[in-house]
């Protein structure tokens, strides 16, 4: 009776959360549209940025929902293993403005800068997978969690050590200045450029894991590592092969992040790092629809929650608690909905 008693106080403390978070969002949307704070194509103009850089959280995202899908950790390397990429690129980007290539053959240029992002972060997060996790796969799940924070404390010193501390400004492509009108609406040609290489870059993941054999035995080992041994799949391989594709996208991620924002250094993982953590919690870890979803979502909440939502109380420049939101909407799933919207809870 007791024990029955304590979960039903419980209970209604969560609904009296519920109920409070409800109230809070209606009351701030209320006073914020009945004052008129912004006008339609601001908020046309922050849904726009929001799921541009939703993209680049969702890609992220990818990253730690596939390894974690397979191996049940928390890759919390990821972030630098992004950052890493978007640096080395910087400098590949750097060269090809300066001698004027990179404008003169804006894609061949921009393919370039991509190809060399996406395989610095592939080999980093493959020696990662191999010289950090490997010998620990048997272990307890705090041994590896615990190493994947020294792993991100040796990448971001190691690249501080070799780049410096100083931000970089990225190269601008003529080719991206000024907006499209697309439906009437105006999108800067970087924020479209970013959306729609984050959505076919998605579109390939999902095919590659649904439709191809590797992705088959992916799916099988995230299963049963030792089933899937048994009916001949190559567990190293393929887990060799989760970590390369979250490495892939990391990269891509890097520059697109690079070209939404216009800077890199290396510090940069981090945040987006736990943001993009953040929005594959959000839409159901292990989960690959739900980690774009949870990517998508999160960006545009961070664009748009603060103004939506803080405005009409008078709160003095919402946008600087960005941060905030992004991290009360962590605490919220896990309170509410520890295994994210499209997420189911663990039964192994």
């Amino acid at each position: 009776m007791a024990r029955a008693g304590r979960l039903s106080l419980v209970e209604i403390i969560l609904w009296g959360l519920r109920i409070a978070v409800v109230i809070g969002v209606v009351a701030g949307t209320w006073a914020t549209l009945s004052a008129g704070r912004l006008e339609g194509d601001q908020w046309r103009t922050l849904v726009i940025l929001g799921i541009a850089q939703g993209s680049v959280y969702a890609l992220i995202a990818l990253g730690y929902t596939l390894v974690y899908g397979v191996l049940l950790m928390i890759n919390f390397a990821h972030g630098d293993v992004f950052m890493f990429g978007a640096m080395t690129a910087f400098f590949v980007a750097d060269a090809l403005a300066g001698g004027g290539f990179l404008n003169a053959n804006p894609f061949l240029g921009l393919a370039v800068v991509l190809l060399v992002a996406m395989l610095s972060s592939t080999l980093v997060a493959v020696l990662l997978e191999r010289i950090a996790y490997r010998p620990l796969r048997r272990a307890p799940r705090l041994v590896p969690l615990i190493t994947a924070v020294g792993a991100s404390l040796f990448i971001s010193n190691s690249v501080r050590g070799l780049y410096g501390e100083q931000v970089k400004a990225y190269p601008r492509l003529d080719i991206l200045e000024g907006s499209l009108d697309i439906l009437g609406i105006p999108i800067l040609k970087t924020q479209a450029m970013v959306i729609v290489s984050a959505v076919v870059l998605m579109l390939i993941l999902y095919w590659f894991v649904e439709r191809t054999r590797t992705g088959r035995a992916m799916r099988a080992v995230s299963e049963d590592k030792d089933t899937a041994a048994l009916m001949g799949i190559n567990v190293d391989r393929t887990i060799t092969t989760t970590f390369a594709i979250g490495g892939l996208l990391a990269g891509a991620a890097g520059v697109l992040y690079a070209l939404v924002f216009g800077q890199v250094h290396w510090f940069m993982g981090f945040l987006p790092g736990i943001k993009a953590f953040t929005a594959a919690v959000l839409g159901g870890i292990g989960n690959i629809v739900g980690a774009m979803l949870g990517g998508l979502s999160l960006g545009v909440l961070e664009q748009v929650g603060p103004n939506l939502l803080l405005s009409g109380a008078g709160v003095p420049s919402p946008n600087q608690l960005r941060d905030v939101v992004a991290f009360s909407v962590l605490v919220l799933v896990l309170i509410f909905r520890p295994y994210g919207i499209l997420g189911r809870p663990e039964t192994r």
